[in-house]
């Protein structure tokens, strides 16, 4: 299947002029600064590198992706808005996306004014491809969002390659959960399909919420189209410093440590949780957190958050459930012992 990218875009974004500060056309580091209006003095006067050069070779040598199919966002979230921005016309074209999954796929898609097509997944949170199929020969549908590992119900998403295969718009599969999953990441499939986007994040796995720096992998063309229209300095430099202090070797390797706690903690929270009598079903799950259903959903949280432990109750998206993130093994316990309170 031969896909044309510029047929997908925004004719106004591919007419495009974007801002470009003199930053984007100095690659150096130490010089006179004369060009941004910025104030002379201070130790964070400096707009930050509005690439974020650093980050990318780094990621590039861990992921061995070239830096040219990497965009850094202000959070998943830019990564999600933008990709509105660069293919979807206001009023007239759609996106696709699965219930229960991440909200701010509808919230974008109703900030842009693109109608959203929404799916129920089927009894065990898959998609069913006899019902997406007809909405392949829409050529209003520009975007096909899946979460993966899903939120909220925390299972992989099989049949994501026929669906790369069939579509002729973009698939942007969300892998905010993937460093928790035995699955391997879609990003090593960039090469192969080029209306593809792999959205990640170093808000799960590489405990830096607080920063908001998400990741885009894809084809360096859909990267320029990204490049195009993002603000020029979307990322402070302060969060640049935290992401590369992150991930250099050292940490990588407490990184991967806390990843085995985690898992080993999940595991040992649904063995806990099965014991309960309030509990009737633990869900499969690939992701950091588990979803949970109970007798009363409203109730169990309520009681909850009364003694100060917040979960998130899905009762408006999946009947009676909770979403119960991994803590840690204080937390987890804490967790059990007052569940066993109101048991």
């Amino acid at each position: 299947m031969t896909i044309d990218i510029k047929n997908l875009v925004r004719k106004n974004i591919l007419n495009l002029q974007p801002y470009s500060s003199a930053r984007d056309e100095f690659e150096g580091e130490n010089g006179i600064f004369l060009d941004a209006n910025e104030n002379p003095f201070g130790k964070l006067n400096r707009y930050p590198d509005p690439s974020q050069r650093k980050i990318k070779e780094r990621l590039s040598e861990l992921n061995q992706i070239s830096t040219e199919n990497i965009f850094l966002g202000n959070g998943s979230d830019e990564v999600i808005d933008l990709a509105f921005r660069i293919f979807c016309k206001p009023k007239k074209d759609k996106v696709l996306t699965f219930s229960p999954t991440y909200g701010m796929y509808e919230v974008s898609a109703n900030i842009n004014d693109v109608e959203l097509i929404n799916l129920d997944l089927n009894d065990d949170f898959q998609i069913e491809l006899e019902t997406l199929k007809p909405y392949f020969e829409d050529d209003n549908l520009k975007i096909i969002f899946i979460c993966s590992p899903n939120n909220p119900t925390g299972n992989s998403i099989q049949n994501i390659k026929y669906i790369l295969e069939n579509f002729n718009g973009i698939v942007f599969i969300d892998e905010a959960y993937i460093d928790f999953s035995p699955e391997e990441s879609f990003r090593n499939q960039i090469e192969n399909y080029p209306n593809l986007i792999v959205s990640q994040t170093f808000s799960k796995a590489w405990g830096m919420a607080s920063v908001r720096v998400g990741i885009a992998y894809a084809s360096k063309e859909i990267i320029k189209f990204y490049n195009k229209v993002k603000p020029p300095y979307n990322i402070s430099q302060l969060n640049q410093d935290a992401i590369l202090n992150t991930i250099d070797n050292e940490k990588i390797n407490l990184v991967s440590e806390n990843i085995k706690i985690i898992l080993k903690e999940k595991k040992n929270l649904i063995e806990n949780l099965e014991k309960l009598d309030l509990v009737k079903k633990i869900y499969p799950s690939d992701a950091n957190f588990i979803l949970v259903k109970v007798d009363n959903a409203d109730s169990v949280y309520q009681n909850l958050v009364e003694q100060n432990i917040i979960i998130r109750n899905r009762n408006s998206a999946v009947k009676n459930c909770l979403r119960i993130t991994v803590g840690s093994p204080e937390e987890n316990k804490k967790l059990i012992e007052t569940l066993n309170s109101i048991n």
